[in-house]
């Protein structure tokens, strides 16, 4: 096998395992949360949840594939496999944009000094947004199980993305563009909204260190703070890598063909949020962290009981 094809399909096998992991974890985290005995569940942790999810779905329906056809399996889906694939992957990175931006949101207006009614309304707010979110993805979206075929023998049409075990065909370059302009006007227009409700949150954050507070008032608002930093970090983190990914994607805009390892780099940079944030998240919320570590010592401990006994 070839150096090349070996280093990209070792990085999408890393990527997709290492991604699936993180994001079941997080999920089987807040599961045994909500059935706990500290089970309720903040709007934060409703969102983080989501996002989870969605990223689990993004990466089975695309990173797997992928990995399989850099490894050399090809037939893997028909038309209609191809069809219900990518529309599952396009609704799923879209909702990570979206959940990303509405977390930056509701910690924003959680954080508001001014807004009390507001901050009493988010909870009743999480699921009606979760279902708009839903819906107005799915109508972005709707145009992708049209144009999604299983790959032909022989070229590759213009306008198509050929993304190994799906062809995406346009047919002509005006469907290739006003499908590009309506995925980036939404996803643009998410990011700014999360950029701004992330700077409102930064500017809290610089008010709140810059003032003095009681003892007592100073560690209420701490697990507020820790959940605001760790919301700007994965905004940051989006950001990096929608702007990697936009660029790779305005620059298949403007070319007939696409070369197989462009559309590789941009897969692996679009999908690279997805990989990453559950194992900051992990990092950063000590309730998801202490369920974890508590299953790791359960596990452990009648493994050390047993070896005890047999000495």
């Amino acid at each position: 096998m070839d150096l090349c094809v070996t280093i990209k399909g070792v990085s999408f096998l890393l990527q997709t395992g290492l991604g699936v992991l993180g994001n079941t974890l997080v999920l089987l985290a807040y599961v045994h949360i909500a059935h706990g005995a500290d089970h309720k569940l903040l709007p934060t942790d409703l969102i983080l949840c989501h996002l989870a999810f969605s990223n689990l779905v993004l990466l089975l329906t695309r990173c797997v594939p992928q990995t399989m056809t850099v490894f050399g399996l090809h037939d893997l889906l028909d038309d209609a496999g191809c069809k219900v694939v990518i529309y599952l992957y396009r609704i799923t990175r879209a909702l990570s944009v979206c959940l990303t931006c509405m977390l930056s949101v509701f910690q924003a207006a959680t954080l508001a000094p001014d807004a009390p009614r507001l901050k009493a309304a988010l909870p009743a707010l999480v699921l009606p947004s979760f279902a708009g979110l839903w819906l107005l993805n799915m109508a972005v979206c709707i145009a992708a199980p049209f144009f999604s075929i299983a790959p032909r023998n022989g070229t590759v049409p213009a306008f198509t993305l050929n993304l190994g075990f799906c062809h995406v065909d346009f047919r002509d370059y005006l469907s290739y563009v006003i499908n590009g302009v309506a995925v980036s006007v939404r996803d643009f227009a998410f990011v700014l909204l999360m950029l701004l409700s992330s700077g409102y949150i930064l500017l809290i954050l610089h008010r709140h260190s810059c003032q003095v507070r009681s003892m007592r008032r100073g560690a209420a608002q701490g697990v507020e703070m820790r959940a605001a930093k760790t919301v700007v970090t994965l905004v940051v983190l989006y950001a990096v890598f929608f702007g990697i990914d936009n660029v790779i994607w305005i620059y298949m805009l403007t070319v007939a063909k696409v070369s197989p390892v462009v559309a590789d780099m941009r897969v692996f940079f679009s999908s690279s949020y997805a990989f990453l944030s559950p194992y900051f998240i992990i990092s950063s919320n000590k309730r998801i962290k202490g369920k974890l570590v508590c299953a790791v010592e359960q596990q452990q401990s009648p493994v050390e009981t047993q070896t005890s006994n047999e000495k």
